[in-house]
């Protein structure tokens, strides 16, 4: 088990977009999307909208090291809608991170089984025998010293598949203090959910929701 040292973030809630039927939000780096079960890990992006909006209803989660897009629902109806439409993988997300080494081709798809690594939870590998079917797209956004710039899609939805999946191609994602070796470089974790496109609940039009990336 790999100790989990919590210091959420004491950041103002940024509201990207409201109406009557969602909430969407740019959840900060380092706070957990859902509170968590153990002592001193209350302090959560759900807790904190619903402070603010007492009809928040969660739909996904994203880990929290991540930052970027959340969509919570404001009535049941709508919250089933959603889920469906994470289900039924109809959502459409998109991802930046700053990984390890430079990558040598423009794009490409990982397509690797994730499974729980349960000796070092809660660390996640490929697992070609019991793990559940992951598919990531990539492609270059730009290379550096050392590092390049990728954008990231992922067809699944697998807890860490992005942070698993770069680190199979051999370039970890930097400041990853699980899965890379020169996390204590970096302040946090350089992966940002920069947009989320779906349908609307309310409207059922196409919309998409975008989080500036702050690295």
């Amino acid at each position: 088990m790999i100790e989990f040292d919590y210091r959420p973030p004491d950041v103002p809630l940024k509201v990207i977009h409201q109406d009557d039927q969602v909430i969407v939000v740019d959840k900060p780096a380092g706070l957990l999307s859902v509170p968590g079960k153990l002592a001193g890990r209350a302090d959560s992006l759900e807790s904190r909208l619903r402070a603010a909006f007492w009809d928040a209803l969660l739909v996904h989660r994203l880990d929290c090291d991540t930052s970027g897009v959340m969509i919570f629902a404001r009535t049941k109806i709508a919250q089933g809608f959603l889920g469906q439409e994470f289900e039924q993988r109809r959502a459409k997300k998109s991802y930046v991170a700053r990984v390890a080494g430079v990558v040598a081709d423009d794009r490409g798809r990982i397509d690797l089984p994730i499974g729980s690594d349960w000796l070092n939870r809660p660390k996640q590998m490929v697992d070609t025998v019991n793990g559940r079917s992951a598919v990531t797209d990539w492609e270059v956004v730009g290379r550096g010293d050392g590092e390049t710039r990728v954008r990231l899609y992922p067809q699944t939805g697998r807890s860490h598949q992005l942070r698993v999946h770069m680190l199979e191609l051999g370039h970890p994602i930097l400041g990853d203090q699980i899965y890379s070796a020169d996390a204590a470089r970096f302040d946090r974790l350089m992966l940002h959910a920069e947009t989320l496109a779906l349908h609307h609940p309310g409207t059922k039009a196409w919309v998409e929701y975008r989080a500036q990336c702050p690295f």
